[in-house]
């Protein structure tokens, strides 16, 4: 059978590892495809780059457009990155009838529905398994290996650059910034981190899940997006004193009245497996009604992680180029005519409606009487207390200090209501600093 014909828009890190995999295991992939998968075209800026990459094997362009023109080519792996260029390249190889695959989340996170749309209209395939938490098979298996149950929620590390700055915060003992400066000394971190420390790309992966998990369509535009610029070390040792660690969770679930679609710093029980994913590593949970709760694990960046997602969905599209479109997998798991519409489907809930539990600081006067106004502030707004630490103010503002922080660990609440009890609790004159405020999820 004729190899499938592949060009490449942009051949960066992801870019060469998806060429160096295929060549250096081509004869395996050729087997589990039934056909071989040759890249016979790159389109880059830097042609010169492209070339010391693919010597002789594939032809180099600097138009993307001629690349999408050649007749030959069966299939458009995008890895450009951003919403501009790559959405209006995708949008015209799909117009001209190629395959498409991508490992751009924020592409998809953004212009997905209309992306997914085309593609059903051309009849064609947008496959994008590496979109999402690098090498890690999330998007097959919440597609495919997952498709008996109902999804009721799932939670994942899936930014490795916030994982590596938290797990060296909880290590060594050293505040955001300044890990943030060795991460980017290490090369874990942009020299512009602001997608990854204020959640945002985690955001957009989270809303590719949410998607594939209940059947909607993507909805960036209304997540809950908060970063970890704001944690302290003295936090993250709090959490620790407690039994809990504090990653950056994306977070979506079903309820009866909505879905929940968020981004935030979490305490999970250290007991748990994700609480000890650390470094730049990712993992995602899922709990589905027949099979309860499962993991996936693994390196969620880099140039192989990533191209082994890639070569999957290449493999997957020459295995599947020939069969009805009816019959394929659905981008979003769902077959199209009963995709529910942004009409029709659960709407995205406010954070005000979400119900989770609290982690609360305060740095409070160290007089009598400080606790029992916080705490009846809560009672009276109906927050149940399930755990106090209180430090001796030695501890926090050495010797003679006559402040100290009061630690609260509550039970589940909705936001709402903890929005207006911290309100008044931050009124109180004992109260000296703005209250320090950490969703709680226990993952059971």
């Amino acid at each position: 059978m004729k190899p499938i014909q592949v060009g490449l828009l942009g051949i960066g890190t992801v870019g060469s590892g998806v060429f160096h995999v295929l060549q250096r295991n081509q004869e395996e992939i050729r087997r589990r495809a039934g056909r071989g998968i040759q890249i016979t075209a790159v389109a880059d800026l830097d042609t010169a780059r492209a070339r010391s990459i693919v010597g002789e094997s594939a032809r180099v362009l600097a138009d993307g457009r001629e690349l999408i023109a050649d007749p030959d080519i069966d299939v458009v792996v995008e890895l450009i990155g951003g919403y501009g260029v790559a959405r209006t390249l995708v949008l015209e190889a799909i117009a001209a009838g190629k395959h498409v695959v991508t490992a751009n989340k924020a592409l998809l996170a953004v212009h997905g529905t209309e992306i997914f749309q085309a593609a059903a209209e051309r009849g064609v395939i947008v496959a994008f398994e590496a979109s999402v938490a690098g090498g890690i098979p999330i998007i097959k298996a919440l597609r495919e290996g997952l498709t008996a149950n109902q999804i009721q929620w799932l939670a994942g590390i899936i930014n490795g650059t916030t994982n590596f700055i938290l797990s060296e915060m909880r290590d060594k003992g050293l505040d955001f910034d300044v890990v943030l400066k060795e991460a980017q000394r290490l090369g874990y971190a942009e020299a512009d981190p602001t997608f990854d420390i204020e959640g945002v790309d985690a955001a957009h992966k989270a809303t590719i899940m949410s998607a594939i998990a209940f059947g909607v369509p993507v909805q960036f535009d209304k997540a809950y997006v908060e970063g970890i610029t704001q944690l302290s070390a003295a936090d993250i040792r709090y959490a620790e004193q407690l039994g809990y660690r504090i990653k950056l969770l994306g977070i979506t679930r079903r309820r009866p009245e909505g879905i929940e679609l968020r981004v935030h710093p979490s305490l999970v029980p250290a007991k748990r497996l994700i609480a000890n994913v650390e470094g730049a590593m990712n993992a995602v949970v899922v709990h589905g009604d027949a099979v309860g709760t499962t993991l996936y694990y693994g390196k969620g960046a880099g140039s192989e992680p990533t191209a082994s997602a890639v070569i999957a969905d290449l493999v997957d599209i020459a295995r599947l180029e020939g069969a009805d479109a009816a019959h394929r997998v659905p981008p979003l798991a769902f077959q199209s005519h009963t995709l529910a519409t942004a009409g029709s489907a659960l709407p995205v809930l406010p954070m005000s409606e979400v119900v989770t539990s609290y982690y609360l600081r305060a740095r409070v006067a160290d007089e009598a009487g400080v606790l029992a106004k916080i705490t009846g502030v809560l009672a009276n707004a109906g927050i149940s207390i399930d755990a106090v630490l209180q430090r001796e103010a030695d501890e926090v503002g050495g010797e003679g200090s006559t402040q100290t922080d009061v630690i609260i660990l509550t039970h589940d609440t909705r936001e709402g209501d903890m929005d207006a009890a911290l309100a008044q609790i931050q009124q109180l004159p004992t109260v000296l600093a703005p209250i320090t405020r950490i969703r709680k999820e226990e993952l059971n």
